[in-house]
C-alpha cells in the first residue's frame, strides 16, 4: 500500500476520496449480503444446525468478530497493507452473523428495513457532507449515548423487556444516523487539513466507520420494522 495518495485540494479531489471510500463501503455491504445470502438459502441447513445443535460457533464468531474490528481499525489507521483483507475478511464474517440475526424476520421485512437504511443513509450523508456546522460536539454526544444504549442493551438480556427493547432500537436510529453525519463532515475535514494528501488507510478507516454505522442503523430498523415477526 502507497504511503499517501494525493488528490488535488479542489472539490474534484474532494469527491474523488468520498467516492472511494464509499466504494469501499459498497463492496463490505455487499460482501456481507453475499454471505447472508449464502447462508439463510443454499446453506440454510447448516444455519439451523448451529442454531439447534452448534451454538458456540455463532458465539464464537461474535467474538472473533470483536477482535477483528479493533485489529482492522488500527490496521487501517497505521496505514498496513493488511488493512483492507482485513475490512473484507471483517465484512464477510459479519455477513456470517448477520444472517442469524435476519433469520428471525419476515423477508418484507429485511426488504424494508434494507430500504429504509439505504435511504437514511445516503440522506444523512448528504447532510454531514453539506452543512457548515461543526458536527464534532455532536460526534462525542453521540459516542457517550452509544455507551449507555450498549449497557442497557445488556441489562435488557436479563430483563427481556420488548418495550425497552423498541425504545433502545429507536434511539440507536437516532445515534448512528448522527453519526453517519459527523463521519460525513469528518471525511472532509481530513481531506483539507491535509490539502488533498491523505494516505489509503484513511479511506479504510473512515469506511469501516460508515459501514458499521449503516449495519447497525439496519439492524435496529429491523428490530422497529420486525418487532411483530
Amino acid at each position: 500500500m502507497n504511503e499517501n495518495v494525493i488528490y488535488t485540494q479542489t472539490d474534484s479531489g474532494l469527491n474523488q476520496f468520498f467516492a472511494k471510500i464509499y466504494s469501499l463501503v459498497g463492496m463490505g455491504v455487499g460482501l456481507s449480503a453475499f454471505v447472508s445470502y449464502l447462508m439463510l438459502y443454499p446453506f440454510r441447513e447448516n444455519l439451523i444446525a448451529i442454531i439447534s445443535g452448534r451454538p458456540w460457533v455463532y458465539f464464537g464468531a461474535i467474538i472473533i468478530e470483536l477482535v477483528l474490528v479493533f485489529v482492522a481499525s488500527g490496521a487501517a489507521r497505521k496505514n498496513t497493507p493488511a488493512a483492507l483483507p482485513l475490512f473484507l475478511v471483517y465484512s464477510a464474517l459479519n455477513g456470517f452473523t448477520l444472517s442469524f440475526i435476519i433469520a428471525a424476520y419476515a423477508r418484507t421485512t429485511v426488504i424494508q428495513a434494507f430500504v429504509s437504511s439505504a435511504a437514511v443513509f445516503f440522506a444523512m450523508s448528504l447532510i454531514g457532507a453539506r452543512t457548515k456546522r461543526d458536527l464534532s460536539g455532536l460526534r462525542k454526544a453521540m459516542f457517550a449515548a452509544l455507551i449507555g444504549i450498549i449497557i442497557a442493551s445488556l441489562v435488557n438480556l436479563f430483563i427481556g423487556s420488548g418495550i425497552m427493547s423498541y425504545v433502545i432500537s429507536i434511539v440507536s436510529v437516532l445515534i448512528f444516523s448522527a453519526l453517519i453525519a459527523s463521519d460525513n463532515q469528518m471525511i472532509k475535514n481530513v481531506y483539507q487539513s491535509r490539502n488533498g494528501q491523505v494516505a489509503d488507510g484513511w479511506a479504510i478507516a473512515m469506511a469501516l466507520s460508515l459501514y458499521l454505522d449503516f449495519i447497525n442503523l439496519f439492524i435496529s430498523l429491523l428490530r422497529i420494522f420486525g418487532s411483530n415477526d
